[in-house]
């Protein structure tokens, strides 16, 4: 060692970095570094002073590592050294000063060596891909570590750099910070519960409790503003924080629960709004806890657990500041709490209050009232009261915007955003010849659908229909409303082009109509009492048991068994017209476009003979902001003139986000009635798109939308056109959904084929 620390000695003197090292921090480094660690960090230094990094780098490298050192220890410490190397080589020396500044920070948060090691690891990498935001990420080191784990941090900024490839604007946005999508990235890194993972059995407990099937939708994250903390509801939609950040596991799990119950409950018993008249500010605030306070009776009233639910998060003491927010906090506990006692002459008298008038809870009204005599109080009490920082407590309830009539429409969110919603909106009938059958409107979702086309748009302008989410598979987690989808409008062409194919494969034609004339598929009817059959009647075998005990001859129909009575499905066919679609197929002057129009006229051919609901849909992308959808036939309209013309007019383009387009044509079938949904793919490219470099991402993105449908009972087929499809669409479908076809003109023959062999 004492050969060594001459030598660097000597290295140090001749490149002039000594002089400015001082005493002190050798000392640290003697004592943060032993043994054969001290070698190993001699030769780091001696290794970046050889390099050419400049005397502020190397000098900072002395002075930081002994704390990183010290925080997760010296072996985890000496990863600084190499990687700060890459970053100055890749970044610059303004990043390399910046990771000197961050590595303590980061190793004290971490506390871990091996997971300062994996960000020294993904700083480099980052410093490699996309070296403009370094330094941005590393000033931010102890923001960002505060929140997160490191694999929370590694998938939010690997998905930054992916979403924001080609625009250093977005970049440096996101990065920053700035960006709306960051923040909303951000917040669910930070949380290992999102509202997407729970979303579906919560829905699932509301329609058990009450029958009720509200339209659900994540809160807006707005750049330069803060997430919101609180659910919201208009009576429309419920609005719902994608995380509640701090909020881990079981406990955020409870708290998703516990805020749609609460909510629900205000639809099942808040029959009408609260006229807010010349109420002020306080006593809307406390006329809405009593009106939480009200509901929440009724609702145990009705289930008597569900206080087991709520009274866990109500947490405040008969003690602290004299603050309105606090005696509201405490108010609100004496109301769903038996066993709490508060010495406050102010909650006593809330809490006597509304338990005199028991018998008026059946009306919103009677919360007005006790909240305006009680705001006077706090009035006349001198109690302060900041309306713009007052956050409902507990955390659970909602923020009580659509309680209140306040004679005028709340803010509303953006136009796209209005359009989407307004898009989706979905309302219920009663099925006349079973009142417990309640099913969807679908002439109330055409004219929603309409509604969001009312804007006059030419052909080259998209409307927005939809936000749908994203599958990452580094971070492991669905981003939600990632992606926007815009229709747009087809271009037109005579519809007299297909039948020149069906005159091309007229044979083809020929055997498509046998088929059709033979074709009995559908859901299997259960037929009773059956004389023979492949199983027991279960109440006729009761029922025959029964007449033999009484000296009756039994009924010998004690069998059932199913049989196919007729056809229950529905498919969409959906259409890749990116521009690979425009290639022309090897020895021919036809391109795979043409191939695929003829092949979807053959089809539709079949199905309009079949009777079966279908739609025509196609899709291409240009980024996650503009998924392209085009309509060519929807569920309900006629296969005539209007949607050959839209068939025959079709033109490719762009890229391939199959992802998006199964989970928007997911939404569509959906609303079909029918036992079967069938959603048939057809493309001739792996997914891909502008902004993702990672080719792994969207194939992932594609596997986790198409298990997705799975579980809501829609089955997915993939035709896929062209060699190569074999090493992806296993991945993406499973290895029984998918047919590749290598000879793409053989396509308008076999596709038909595929759907009557997929039906029967």
């Amino acid at each position: 060692m004492a050969d060594q620390s001459a030598a660097l000695r000597e290295l140090l003197q001749r490149s002039q970095i000594s002089a400015s090292i001082g005493r002190d921090s050798w000392t640290h480094v003697s004592r943060a570094f032993r043994g054969e660690t001290l070698d190993a960090w001699a030769d780091a230094l001696a290794s970046l002073v050889s390099q050419g990094l400049g005397p502020a780098a190397v000098t900072g490298f002395v002075e930081k590592s002994p704390l990183c050192a010290n925080a997760v220890g010296p072996d985890a410490a000496l990863n600084l050294a190499p990687a700060l190397l890459e970053v100055w080589r890749a970044a610059g020396s303004g990043a390399a000063d910046a990771l000197l500044d961050a590595a303590p920070v980061a190793a004290r948060h971490l506390n871990d060596a091996y997971a300062f090691k994996g960000w020294l690891d993904l700083t480099s990498e980052l410093a490699a891909t996309a070296p403009e935001i370094v330094e941005l990420m590393l000033d931010r080191s102890e923001t960002l570590l505060v929140r997160v784990d490191m694999t929370a941090l590694r998938g939010w900024a690997l998905n930054g750099v992916r979403s924001t490839a080609g625009d250093l604007q977005k970049r440096i946005a996101y990065f920053s910070l700035s960006d709306a999508s960051a923040l909303r990235a951000f917040q669910q890194a930070g949380s290992d519960i999102v509202f997407a993972d729970v979303e579906r059995r919560l829905k699932a407990y509301l329609m058990a409790l009450w029958q009720v099937r509200p339209l659900i939708t994540t809160a807006n994250i707005v750049s330069g503003r803060p997430a919101p903390r609180r659910i919201s509801f208009d009576g429309r939609f419920i609005r719902i924080p994608e995380v509640y950040s701090g909020v881990h596991g079981h406990e955020a799990v409870e708290l998703f629960r516990a805020a749609l119950t609460h909510v629900a409950a205000h639809m099942v018993y808040t029959r009408e709004k609260l006229p807010s008249g010349s109420l002020k500010p306080v006593q809307i605030a406390i006329a809405s806890l009593i009106e939480d306070a009200r509901i929440e009776t009724l609702a145990m009233r009705d289930y008597p657990g569900l206080r087991r639910l709520w009274l866990p998060f109500h947490v405040a003491e008969p003690h602290g500041a004299h603050l309105a927010e606090v005696l509201m906090a405490r108010l609100s506990r004496a109301l769903i709490d038996p066993e709490y006692k508060d010495a406050d002459p102010w909650v006593n008298k809330g809490k006597l209050m509304f338990f005199e008038h028991r018998s008026q809870w059946d009306s919103p009204a009677i919360s007005r009232f006790i909240g305006s005599l009680l705001g006077n109080d706090i009035g006349q009490m001198r109690v302060q009261f900041n309306a713009k920082t007052y956050a409902v407590e507990p955390t659970y309830r909602d923020d009580n915007l659509g309680l209140w009539d306040f004679g005028e429409p709340p803010p509303q969110e953006s136009d796209q955003a209005e359009t989407i919603l307004d898009a989706v909106r979905i309302s219920q009938t009663e099925n006349q010849q079973d009142p417990h059958h309640r099913q969807r409107s679908l002439d109330d979702l055409a004219q929603a659908s309409r509604a969001a086309r009312m804007r006059a748009v030419d052909q080259d302008t998209g409307i927005p229909i939809a936000k749908q989410p994203e599958w990452d598979h580094v971070s492991g987690r669905e981003l939600a409303d990632w992606t926007t989808i815009l229709e747009f409008e087809c271009r037109k062409a005579p519809a007299a082009i297909l039948n020149n194919v069906l005159d091309e494969y007229a044979d083809v034609e020929r055997r498509i109509s046998k088929l059709i004339r033979s074709a009995r598929v559908g859901r299997a009817s259960r037929l009773r009492r059956q004389p023979e059959g492949e199983r027991l009647d279960l109440e006729a075998c009761i029922r025959a048991a029964i007449e033999l005990r009484n000296g009756i001859m039994p009924d010998p129909r004690v069998y059932e068994t199913s049989e196919m009575r007729f056809r229950d499905l529905s498919v969409l066919v959906l259409l890749d017209i990116s521009e690979s679609t425009k290639d022309l197929i090897k020895g021919t002057a036809r391109s795979v476009l043409t191939v695929e129009r003829a092949a979807t006229t053959l089809l539709a051919h079949a199905l309009d003979g079949l009777g079966d609901p279908f739609a025509l849909h196609a899709f291409c992308s240009n980024g996650r902001d503009e998924v392209r959808y085009y309509r060519i036939k929807d569920f309900g309209q006629p296969y005539g003139n209007e949607a050959r013309s839209r068939l025959a007019g079709l033109r490719g383009g762009l890229s391939t986000r199959i992802g998006a387009a199964l989970r928007q044509a997911a939404m569509e079938i959906a609303h079909q009635e029918t036992h079967r949904k069938l959603i048939l793919v057809v493309t001739d490219g792996e997914p891909s798109d502008v902004d993702v470099a990672d080719r792994t991402y969207l194939v992932e993105d594609a596997r986790k939308a198409v298990q997705g449908l799975a579980h809501e009972g829609i089955n997915v087929y993939c035709v896929g056109l062209g060699a190569g499809s074999e090493n992806y669409l296993p991945r993406i479908f499973g290895r029984r959904n998918f047919m590749q076809i290598d000879n793409v003109e053989a396509l308008p023959e076999k596709l038909p084929m595929l759907y009557f062999r997929l039906t029967t």
